[in-house]
């Protein structure tokens, strides 16, 4: 794995895409850095955390598009899937390279806590509490990214899916608002989401038995929860759903200056899950 991780650190600052990739999330960064903290004079730098979120959606693509669609297009993939590494090494190897790579513009960010109090108030275990939530939503973008680019050789696709992934978690919130409230909607909905995690299952595993127990278990428990005491369903779609906001997690750290374990534990079972999954992907197709 360590060979796996320096030699796409590495690719990342051989050409533009590293140093692009730091750049604009430093420039961002500091744009609103001096617009809120210094400007204005607002004491929490996780006001221009939360404001610069939005880069994430054009940066990241950037960074993930190639990371397995190139050597898939390429057809090297064929020489890292016959190495000694196993695939979850590959995977994680190419994965920590570019938490490596977001890693160096939020430790640049790190200063900026420490210059606000140079000049005034700060709340510093806010603001890194803040920092902390910031990596760790980009480590999930990531994740989301380096997943769109197993599933497809060409880095555009790869790139214009990350992107309306990435869109779509953003719009996360406004999107739940839509969801039916009522009871059998929520039913509709929760059967929708069902068949949806069953036919990832089986692009996965290629098992149908598996997917058709876990259909019809997952069926018999919706339709008897139903019939037990369907009032229980009235707003349990978007309930659930609502859960997933990327976003609302953060804002627990930038706006109302929580510590958010469960915000945290949310990013952490996310990047884990999508890592897996990417590395399931890949091996899928290292045995056919």
């Amino acid at each position: 794995m360590r060979a796996i991780y320096k030699r796409e650190l590495r690719s990342y600052f051989n050409v533009m895409t590293g140093w692009l990739f730091i750049a604009t999330l430093c420039v961002f960064i500091g744009i609103y850095f001096m617009a809120y903290n210094l400007f204005m004079g607002d004491p929490y730098f996780s006001t221009a955390l939360g404001a610069t979120l939005f880069v994430f959606m054009v940066a990241i693509p950037i960074l993930t598009m190639r990371s397995m669609a190139e050597d898939r297009h390429n057809r090297t993939d064929q020489l890292l899937l016959t190495a000694p590494a196993t695939v979850t090494a590959i995977v994680l190897g190419k994965y920590l390279a570019m938490l490596t790579v977001l890693a160096m513009p939020v430790g640049i960010a790190c200063l900026c806590p420490l210059i606000i109090e140079l000049n005034g108030t700060a709340f510093l275990k806010a603001d890194y509490a803040s920092i902390l939530a910031f990596f760790l939503l980009g480590a999930v973008e990531l994740a989301v990214g380096l997943f769109i680019s197993a599933l497809t050789e060409s880095q555009v696709i790869a790139a214009v899916g990350t992107f309306g992934a990435l869109l779509v978690l953003y719009l996360w919130e406004g999107l739940v608002d839509y969801l039916p409230t009522s009871a059998f909607g929520s039913l509709v909905g929760l059967a929708i989401v069902l068949l949806l995690i069953c036919f990832l299952v089986n692009a996965l595993s290629d098992n149908w038995k598996v997917t058709a127990c876990i259909l019809g278990a997952g069926a018999v428990a919706l339709i008897g929860a139903y019939l037990a005491d369907s009032s229980a369903f009235a707003g349990l779609l978007p309930s659930i759903l609502g859960r997933f906001s990327l976003l609302a997690a953060f804002d627990s750290f930038s706006t109302d200056h929580v510590f958010d374990v469960n915000g945290l534990f949310l990013y952490v079972s996310l990047a884990a899950l999508l890592v897996f999954l990417t590395v399931q992907v890949v091996q899928r197709r290292r045995w056919y």
